[in-house]
């Protein structure tokens, strides 16, 4: 049994639609649900059949209603439209030119709906000569150049899965997308069409980046680049127990107790950004860190500001003190779920919980439309 969908956010009385789809969309959706919108997600009726659908399932859909809907069926389809018209927003993730074949593209629902604020995300875009190519994380990190500064010395470029790409640059300028346009709605009385492309927002993500360049304080040989893998002071480094350890004493204060919480009392602070010394300290900070473990290290910066943190594990995560102290994680049916953000000061947010069942909510969103199970037979 599932606690009521209540909650008086700041996107309470907001209604979106969510197509189910895997990675970008469905997180957007539970951003906004978390954040009090009511979101309905339809799903496939063959979606109750399958045991593990990746990218979805309890945690992302979690604090929505999930209705089941045939789309292959013109009574799907209708059902589906009606749902769109009650709503202020829409958001799929199918490849471009899906949903107008369905007779559910943004075109039909200009003049019935005009304020329809209608959310698009895909990797390449709704245009170009890759937009109906495939492509997953890692191919939009490639294009977009961010993977390429992601990388150490003789090794493969790699990144943190799904995160920087789906669901920073995907997912979040979708809902950023969304909620600008419904903003904007409220003036103009018109709804618009946004197309969030994955590579788009990474190329926004990379804004410091470009912007370092320009100024001349991005190298793009990695010898003389700290932030790639090759200086003493902004690394991981591993400890005596296989843990890790990261550094990130950028700043000369920083860079200077790191020294000292390291017991390098021969180093000349000064000459921090000499990388012609890096590859020497280099080697002396990694054999030193491996001297102790990992929460040794802990213990013993801790009284100094040498921006030291913990390589943590998921769990591990969810569980530090800090983590704690802010309840940035919640136990949900037995794994971790991470709690609603950003925080507000009068806002109260929906406490993460399971997801719905698929079609959970069928019989009551459609009832709610003046649809009986009768006209929606077959649908479920």
């Amino acid at each position: 049994m599932h606690a009521p969908l209540n909650a008086s956010g700041p996107l309470h009385g907001l209604r979106v639609i969510e197509l189910a789809g895997i990675g970008p969309a469905p997180l957007c959706g539970m951003l906004l649900a978390d954040l009090g919108a009511d979101v309905i997600v339809i799903e496939r009726p063959s979606a109750a059949a399958e045991p593990e659908r990746i990218g979805t399932g309890a945690a992302l859909n979690r604090g929505k209603r999930s209705v089941c809907l045939d789309l292959k069926t013109m009574a799907g389809r209708e059902a589906a439209r009606a749902m769109i018209l009650s709503a202020d927003a829409l958001i799929e993730g199918f490849r471009p030119g899906v949903m107008e074949r369905l007779g559910l593209g943004p075109q039909s629902f200009t003049e019935p709906h005009p304020r329809l604020v209608y959310g698009r995300i895909t990797g390449w875009g709704q245009t170009g000569p890759w937009a109906h190519r495939a492509g997953h994380d890692i191919n939009y990190l490639a294009l977009s150049g961010a993977l390429s500064i992601a990388s150490r010395p003789g090794q493969a470029p790699s990144a943190p899965a799904s995160m920087l790409g789906d669901m920073g640059g995907g997912a979040m300028f979708l809902a950023l997308g969304l909620l600008s346009a419904l903003l904007e709605a409220q003036r103009s009385g018109q709804g618009q069409v946004i197309d969030a492309a994955i590579v788009d927002g990474l190329g926004t993500l990379s804004s410091l980046v470009l912007a370092m360049g320009s100024e001349g304080h991005w190298q793009d040989r990695a010898q003389d680049n700290f932030f790639l893998h090759n200086s003493p002071f902004y690394d991981c480094f591993e400890c005596a127990d296989g843990k890790f350890l990261s550094l990130g004493a950028i700043e000369a204060p920083f860079y200077a107790q790191l020294l000292q919480g390291l017991g390098f009392d021969d180093v000349d602070p000064g000459l921090q950004m000499q990388s012609s010394e890096w590859p020497a300290l280099r080697e002396r900070v990694s054999e030193r860190i491996k001297t102790r473990s990992r929460d040794q290290w802990m213990n013993d910066l801790a009284g100094l500001e040498c921006c030291v943190a913990p390589v943590l594990s998921m769990d591990e995560a969810a569980r530090h003190p800090q983590q704690q102290a802010r309840a940035s994680h919640v136990m949900v049916e037995g794994h971790w779920q991470a709690s609603p953000a950003p925080r507000f000061s009068r806002s109260t947010l929906r406490t993460p919980q399971a997801g719905p069942k698929p079609g959970e909510h069928t019989e009551q969103v459609l009832a709610e439309l003046g649809l009986s199970l009768p006209q929606a037979e077959g649908l479920t």
